[in-house]
């Protein structure tokens, strides 16, 4: 019992004692002494949104629903990450075959790549963008 508690110990003064061996890059050390800080990544070009689009069209839009007159809007940098987002519309056909009318999906792109999608929301402002054709 009392090798466990000695051990015990020994871990938590090692502890102690390894916290204090690192100082953020604004701490009052010298500057040997301070954690270098990590630089961030310049942001990403703009993408291609019409050709990241036309390539990747099975990632956007399911196949089966007959994606027709697919339109893009520009590029918005994402606000919480590297990629960017851009509105995407197309005249969609249901399941059943029936006609969905158009439909607006919000693509996230990163690395020239479609990594996300989602139906676009009415805070997505896609209402209020400017359309091309692909």
């Amino acid at each position: 019992m009392l090798r466990i508690i000695a051990h015990a110990a020994l871990l938590a003064g090692a502890l102690a004692l390894g916290a204090c061996g690192f100082a953020d890059s604004r701490a009052p050390v010298p500057e040997f002494m301070r954690i270098k800080e990590v630089e961030q990544p310049p942001p990403e070009p703009p993408p291609d949104v019409k050709r990241v689009v036309r390539e990747q069209m099975d990632l956007v839009f399911l196949t089966t629903s007959n994606p027709r007159e697919v339109h893009v809007a520009p590029p918005r940098h994402e606000p919480r990450g590297p990629g960017w987002t851009a509105c995407v519309r197309a005249q969609l056909t249901s399941a059943t075959g029936g006609a969905l009318g158009p439909q607006t999906y919000i693509v996230t792109i990163n690395g020239g790549k479609v990594v996300d999608r989602r139906r676009a929301e009415a805070v997505d402002t896609c209402g209020s963008e400017t359309y091309e054709p692909i």
